[in-house]
């Protein structure tokens, strides 16, 4: 079943959006070499109880941490810790939710650490992200779930190859529904698979967390024993962007953005809703 919000709830949503917005400003800037992951968990604790909200991570399914902190070669769900400090050179992808009023809000964004990066890092990140507004951009009414998924895989498909060859595009990890939880239905594949349908009719109400995950190589990944750290197979390199957006009546608004999504989705020819908080 999916959940349909109210006007009022997707409001709420609004708020808890913002939140995660403020945890990804604070957490970029404190990503420089000589940082650890758990001092950017910390920053992320801080503002989420400056705001007034509670974390949707931590002791979900019993994980340690504020946020994710997934570290080059790291897809995601990787657990912030002492021991993990950033150096130049290294890409991080950092996940972060929160709640406010029991409505949850998490999106995902890479960022760079210092200097010294290969060119293909650059543009490993730039594909992952235009794939999601890609997707989020096929988010409007009378489209059905899998026409997102059609425009994250076609737009990372389009994309000139790597030196490594291909993207890989991450099989076992998608997007979800969310609202009243963090993961709910549906699961959004970031490709199209023949073993799927079409998945459910977008309609007003409807709330999706888009967030492709790609790497320089493969598409596939394992667990880690801590049960959380997830790696790509080879040890390629990944990306993670991701964010929430609600389908209302007058268009699309993306949750955890600051301007809603407007100035992204302006580039589709895509208006978005008024802000609920305007």
């Amino acid at each position: 079943m999916v959940e349909i919000k109210t006007p009022e709830q997707i409001a709420k949503m609004r708020e808890a959006g913002l939140v995660v917005a403020a945890i990804h400003q604070a957490t970029r800037e404190a990503a420089v070499p000589g940082a650890s992951t758990k001092d950017l968990d910390d920053v992320a604790r801080k503002v989420i109880a400056d705001h007034g909200a509670k974390s949707n991570f931590l002791g979900y399914g019993g994980f340690p941490a504020t946020i994710c902190t997934s570290v080059n070669d790291v897809v995601v769900h990787g657990i912030p810790d002492r021991e993990t400090v950033l150096k130049d050179g290294d890409i991080i992808s950092i996940d972060a939710g929160a709640i406010v009023d029991g409505w949850h809000g998490d999106a995902a964004f890479t960022v760079f650490v210092g200097e010294g990066h290969a060119p293909e890092l650059f543009e490993l990140s730039r594909v992952t992200e235009e794939s999601m507004w890609a997707g989020i951009a096929a988010v409007r009414k009378g489209n059905r779930l899998i026409d997102i998924s059609k425009a994250i895989e076609g737009y990372i498909r389009r994309q000139p190859r790597p030196a490594s060859g291909k993207y890989g595009i991450i099989e076992d990890y998608g997007g979800h529904g969310i609202g009243s939880q963090m993961h709910m239905d549906p699961h959004l594949l970031n490709y199209v698979s023949k073993k799927r349908g079409k998945g459910p009719r977008l309609v007003p109400g409807f709330c999706i967390a888009i967030e492709p995950m790609v790497s320089l190589g493969t598409a596939k990944t394992h667990v880690l024993s801590d049960d959380w750290t997830v790696k790509t197979d080879d040890g390629t390199w990944s990306s993670h962007w991701e964010h929430s957006v609600a389908l209302t009546e007058e268009g699309p608004l993306v949750l955890t953005a600051v301007d809603g999504g407007a100035a992204k989705l302006a580039e589709y020819g895509i208006q978005t809703a008024p802000d609920p908080l305007a």
